[in-house]
Formats: structure tokens, C-alpha cells, sequence
């Protein structure tokens, strides 16, 4: 393997998400899963970039990846060439990737394409622990992945990645075989996150209520998991409009803080805040005013 080398990933990425890395360029992004590569563009572009393109809210994105094998050895990112096992054996050229791999987004452009404008190339570059960004972004992943451990680590981190069609399927497993009600209502709550992020807001309903329920027979004693619970089934009120139904969700959630909080918690000034922005949604802007000057107290 020389010293310097490139290689290429193929995948879909929603509209949304896509939108997000374009504001981000010259930041980090990290793959925090094992990370399947080739180096063959061709196999990439036309096999798994190409094809997103058909889903109208996605796009298909051709990341191409510089690697120094110098920064791999410096940051403890290894990697191995396996096209021996590979699905299009000898063809792609696979080379798969450790997790936390992190790498500085360079740059953003569209790939020409006559059937259709959704196609873009994002160069990036693997980044090493003499990065400073890279060191903050690893300390930061520790400690937000540091809750979960095993699976449901791997499906928060799925969601991370833009890829929660992977997250439900592994949420639904872990509904069926929990062993606890905790657990349970946690991966219910998981689960409701993925469709919320799907867009899919009934099922994101279905799902937070279901946790909310398991908690409120289970751990009624929990209040911060409860807020939490009314607050995310209200955020799907709001994003559906049911404006009536997320008021009252977060307003229960704001009663509960109340109880759990000290009244300078930023988490109490957020509830203020979305309260706020029903009420302006709903045309009663002194009742909003009122909200939103409590947010900021």
C-alpha cells in the first residue's frame, strides 16, 4: 500500500443532511462505524451514489477520501484491503476502515450528471490527533456515546450517521428481545427518534407514547426521563402542526422541570421557548411574548 493513497465510498444522504454538511465544509465529520471504502470510484459512483439519486428527498453522494497512512499510524486509525471477502470481489477493491475514523471536509461540488442534479462529490481528508478539531471532536463523541453501551450504542450512532433505516431495524431487535421495562422503554424512545428523524411523525407518536407509558408505570419516580418524553412528543406536534397538542405536551413537560429543576436550568428556558413558539404558530402573540421573555429570565 503506498503512502499516500485514495479511495471512494458510495451512499445516499437525505436532503436535510446534506444540507448540514454543506454549512459545515472545512469542519470534521466522523464515521464512527466500520467504514467500507474502494478504490475503485467507478463501483462506488455508479453502484451506490448513483442509484440514491432515485429517492426524491435524498441525494447521492461520491465521497472521496485522501489518506495518509503517516496520520492513520499517528491516530490509531487502522485499516485492512479486503476484496477477498468483498461482495464485488476483486472489482472494488474494498478497503474497510476502523470506527471513530474522522476525516476535515474539504470540499462540496456537484458531479455532472444529465439525468439529474442530486449527484455531488465531497473530498475530504483523514484527519490526525495533531488536529485540534479532531481532538475536540473525539473528546465530545466519548462523552455523548459514554450512556450507551453495545447495540444501542451502535444505534445512536447509526442516527449520527444519517443512516436510521439501519437504527429502526436494530431498535426494533432490541424492543423485542429486552430484558428489562427500563430498557424497553428506552429502546421505544430510541425507536421514536428514528422515525421523528424519518419524518415518519404517526409513527414517532406511536413509539414516544409507548415509552412515555413504560416509564410512567415503571419509573414514575424519573422526572427528567418523563419531561423529556412529553417534550419530544410535543416537538412532533409542532412539526405536524397539531399546534393545540403540542402545547399541552410541553406544557406538561415544563411542569415536571419545574419540580426537577432549579429555576435557572437552560432546560426550563427551552420549554418557555417552544411554548412560546406554539403560541406565535397559533396567532396569540402576547400569550408568545410573555413565553419567550420567560426564556430568557
Amino acid at each position: 500500500m503506498p503512502t499516500n493513497f485514495q479511495v471512494f465510498r458510495g451512499q445516499g444522504l437525505s436532503v436535510e443532511d446534506f444540507e448540514k454538511m454543506k454549512k459545515t465544509k472545512g469542519g470534521l465529520m466522523s464515521f464512527n462505524n466500520f467504514l467500507s471504502t474502494s478504490r475503485n470510484r467507478t463501483v462506488s459512483l455508479d453502484n451506490f451514489a448513483r442509484p440514491a439519486t432515485k429517492n426524491p428527498s435524498s441525494v447521492g453522494i461520491l465521497f472521496v477520501m485522501a489518506i495518509d497512512t503517516a496520520i492513520c499510524m499517528k491516530s490509531s486509525t487502522s485499516f485492512a484491503e479486503v476484496s477477498k471477502v468483498s461482495f464485488f470481489k476483486g472489482q472494488e477493491e474494498e478497503i474497510l476502515f476502523s470506527t471513530h475514523t474522522i476525516f476535515r471536509i474539504d470540499r462540496i461540488e456537484r458531479i455532472p450528471d444529465e439525468h439529474t442534479d442530486r449527484l455531488w462529490q465531497v473530498n475530504l481528508t483523514l484527519a490526525g490527533n495533531q488536529d485540534d478539531d479532531f481532538n475536540k471532536l473525539t473528546a465530545h463523541l466519548r462523552e455523548e456515546f459514554n450512556w450507551a453501551k453495545g447495540w444501542p450504542q451502535l444505534g445512536t450512532i447509526l442516527i449520527k450517521l444519517g443512516e436510521p433505516a439501519k437504527a429502526e431495524h436494530l431498535y426494533q431487535i432490541l424492543i423485542e428481545t429486552a430484558t428489562s421495562d427500563k430498557a424497553r422503554g428506552d429502546y421505544n424512545d430510541m425507536l421514536g427518534m428514528v422515525y421523528d428523524d424519518l419524518g415518519e411523525y404517526s409513527k414517532a407518536i406511536t413509539f414516544y407514547e409507548r415509552a412515555l407509558d413504560i416509564k410512567e408505570k415503571t419509573v414514575p419516580q424519573n422526572l427528567p426521563a418523563l419531561a423529556t418524553s412529553y417534550n419530544n412528543i410535543g416537538n412532533v406536534y409542532a412539526k405536524t402542526g397539531e399546534y393545540s397538542k403540542a402545547l399541552s405536551s410541553y406544557e406538561r413537560s415544563l411542569e415536571i422541570w419545574k419540580i426537577a429543576l432549579p429555576p435557572n436550568h437552560p432546560d426550563l428556558a427551552a420549554s418557555y421557548n417552544n411554548i412560546g413558539m406554539v403560541y406565535y404558530k397559533m396567532g396569540e402573540y402576547s400569550k408568545a411574548l410573555s413565553s419567550y421573555e420567560r426564556s430568557l429570565e
